[in-house]
C-alpha cells in the first residue's frame, strides 16, 4: 500500500480502538454530557427569570434560554476536548505509545484517531445538549442555512480546541495534570459573553471579554440561531478557529516527534 493508505489504515484502527474505549467506559461520556445540561437546566430555572429581564429590550426564562444556549454549547464543546488531554496523556504514561514506536504505524494517525474520536463524541453531546434546549421551550426562527453554519462552526469549535487538548495532553507529566490543564477552557465562556452581555461587564474583565477567542464565537452562534446579520464576529470567529488549529497541530506533532513515552 502507499504511504496515504497505510496512514488512512492505522487512522481507521487507531479510532476503532478509541472507540471501544468509549462504548467500554459509558459512564464518562453520560458524566461529560450530563454536565452542560445540569448547567442549563440551572441557569434557565434558577437565574432566567431575573436575568432574562436585564437582557437588552427585557425578556423571561425564554430569552434567556435563547441568550445562554450558544455559551452552553461551547462548555459542552470545551469539557469533551479536555477529556481528549487525559486520554492522550494516558496512552503517553501507560505504555502503548512506547509499543507503537517499534511499529510501522503512522504518527499522524495516533493523534489524528484521538481528534477523530473526540470529535464523534462532541457531536453527539452537542445534539444532545441542543434537544434538551429545545423540549426546554428555545425556538429560532434561523432557517437552513443558518442551523447548518452554526454546526459547521461547532464543529470547527470542536476541531480546534480537540487539537489544543491534544497539545495539552502531550505537554503534561501526568494524567492528573493532563485533567486539570484544560480547564480554563471549561469558565472562557463566564469570562465572555456567554451568560450576561459584556457591556454590564466591570471595565477591566469587559476588556477581557471583548478580545478573548470565545466570545465572538458565543456572539456568532447566537445571531444565527436569531436569524440576525453576523457581521465581523462571523470572520473573527472563524480566525480564531483557523489560528487556534494551526498552531496546536503544529505543536502537537512536534511534541509527539520530540518526546519519549513516559511510563508510570
Amino acid at each position: 500500500m502507499t504511504t496515504p493508505a497505510l496512514a488512512s489504515h492505522d487512522s481507521v484502527t487507531m479510532l476503532r480502538r478509541n472507540l471501544l474505549h468509549m462504548r467500554r467506559y459509558p459512564s464518562l461520556t453520560v458524566l461529560t454530557i450530563g454536565q452542560p445540561v445540569v448547567l442549563l437546566l440551572l441557569f434557565v430555572y434558577v437565574f432566567g427569570g431575573t436575568m432574562g429581564a436585564g437582557l437588552p429590550g427585557g425578556g423571561g426564562r425564554a430569552a434567556y434560554l435563547a441568550y445562554i444556549t450558544p455559551a452552553i454549547l461551547m462548555i459542552t464543546v470545551s469539557s469533551l476536548a479536555a477529556g481528549t488531554a487525559i486520554s492522550v496523556a494516558t496512552d503517553m504514561t501507560g505504555g502503548i505509545i512506547a509499543r507503537l514506536r517499534t511499529m510501522a504505524v503512522s504518527r499522524a494517525a495516533v493523534l489524528g484517531a484521538h481528534v477523530l474520536s473526540s470529535m464523534i463524541q462532541t457531536v453527539a453531546a452537542l445534539a444532545a445538549v441542543m434537544v434538551v434546549a429545545l423540549l426546554l421551550g428555545m425556538r429560532s426562527p434561523a432557517d437552513p442555512t443558518g442551523w447548518l453554519t452554526a454546526a459547521g462552526l461547532l464543529v470547527l469549535v470542536a476541531f480546534a480546541l480537540t487539537w489544543l487538548t491534544v497539545a495539552l495532553g502531550l505537554a503534561s507529566s501526568s494524567v492528573e495534570a493532563a485533567s486539570n490543564t484544560p480547564m480554563f477552557l471549561i469558565f472562557l465562556p463566564f469570562l465572555g459573553s456567554g451568560f450576561v452581555p459584556v457591556e454590564s461587564l466591570p471595565a477591566g474583565l469587559r476588556w477581557f471579554a471583548e478580545y478573548q477567542p470565545f466570545t465572538p464565537i458565543m456572539d456568532t452562534l447566537r445571531a444565527l440561531l436569531a436569524g440576525t446579520p453576523v457581521g465581523s464576529d462571523g470572520r473573527l470567529a472563524v480566525g480564531w478557529c483557523v489560528v487556534i488549529a494551526g498552531a496546536s497541530y503544529v505543536w502537537a506533532r512536534r511534541l509527539f516527534d520530540r518526546n519519549k513515552p513516559r511510563i508510570s
